[in-house]
């Protein structure tokens, strides 16, 4: 399955004439995609673009290259069709952990939609952001914020490219200001969450290379993201949340977006199960669904 996403990232890259757009469509970083290339380049044993600082075109090799991809990514696109339209592949049950704020205030919309679509299935949903243990919960599939601690894992990219924003209301900015650098952030209350047991309350972010860790404090910490988001909605200080989470805040100006020029952690989510013989093709249909749907949710934020 990798050398059909690098396949996907030559043929985008080929047709956009750039790495970066290409990337972004597939919602994946401009140093994976290039990764990418290079491993289909290592494959066939020959340069497929020549670059420069300002352009990408293909080499004769390339040329060459291009087709036969294209066809291949036709044949998967007929075949996962095929799959999906067989109505005896979209039924049964899935059971679903996901985190608490994505799943309250944005994926019971989605998941309706998507039962509409094959409304043979069964939903068993679990909403936490405490980690889910599914090999020992009745859990089949979870979504998970971040990089995953368990390599044994199989994990799907659905949002690769969401980070975590830092903003704040109006009306706490009106009362305590706006910081104009992360380092300014010791200054005020920051709602924290926690991670497994532990205060999230050391926040990382970077510019143009340059890295900054900072110690935060708030008076307010809770272990589900649902109440630092309201929390900082009902203006009682600066959240670090996940840009899923509050895109249709700051495009309502419930939020506003601070310090923009400086990029917080990546936070890609991923929907996770414990072996790939469940990648079924009604889960390959959920991630494809939602796939699009956070795509469009993070449209416009300029995340990279």
């Amino acid at each position: 399955m990798r050398m059909l996403r690098d396949m996907e990232v030559f043929v985008l890259a080929a047709d956009t004439g750039s790495l970066s757009a290409a990337a972004r469509r597939l919602d994946m970083s401009p140093a994976a995609a290039s990764l990418a290339v290079k491993r289909l380049e290592d494959e066939v044993a020959a340069a497929l673009f020549l670059r420069t600082t300002r352009s990408l075109r293909l080499t004769a090799a390339g040329q060459v290259f291009l087709e036969p991809c294209r066809q291949a990514l036709q044949l998967l696109v007929d075949g996962r069709d095929a799959a999906l339209s067989d109505p005896a592949a979209m039924c049964g049950v899935l059971q679903l952990s996901v985190p608490s704020d994505l799943g309250r205030n944005i994926l019971l919309d989605w998941l309706d939609e998507f039962q509409l679509l094959h409304p043979k299935i069964q939903l068993r949903l679990q909403l936490s952001d405490r980690p889910t243990d599914i090999y020992r919960q009745h859990v089949d599939l979870a979504l998970r914020y971040g990089a995953l601690p368990d390599s044994s894992l199989v994990a799907l990219p659905v949002a690769a490219g969401n980070r975590r924003i830092l903003c704040a209301a109006p009306s706490y900015l009106a009362r305590a200001g706006t910081p104009a650098e992360p380092q300014a952030l010791v200054e005020h209350n920051c709602l924290c969450f926690t991670l497994a047991d532990s205060v999230h309350d050391r926040w990382q972010f970077s510019r143009g290379g340059k890295l900054v860790s900072v110690q935060v404090k708030g008076d307010r910490v809770a272990d589900d993201g649902d109440a630092v988001r309201r929390w900082a909605l009902a203006g009682h200080g600066i959240a670090c949340k996940s840009a899923l989470d509050v895109a249709a805040d700051l495009q309502s100006g419930r939020l506003l977006r601070l310090c923009p020029e400086w990029q917080a952690e990546a936070s890609p989510l991923h929907l996770v199960c414990a072996e790939r013989r469940q990648i079924s093709p009604l889960v390959q249909a959920l991630r494809h669904f939602l796939g699009e749907r956070c795509a469009s949710r993070l449209a416009g934020l300029a995340l990279d």
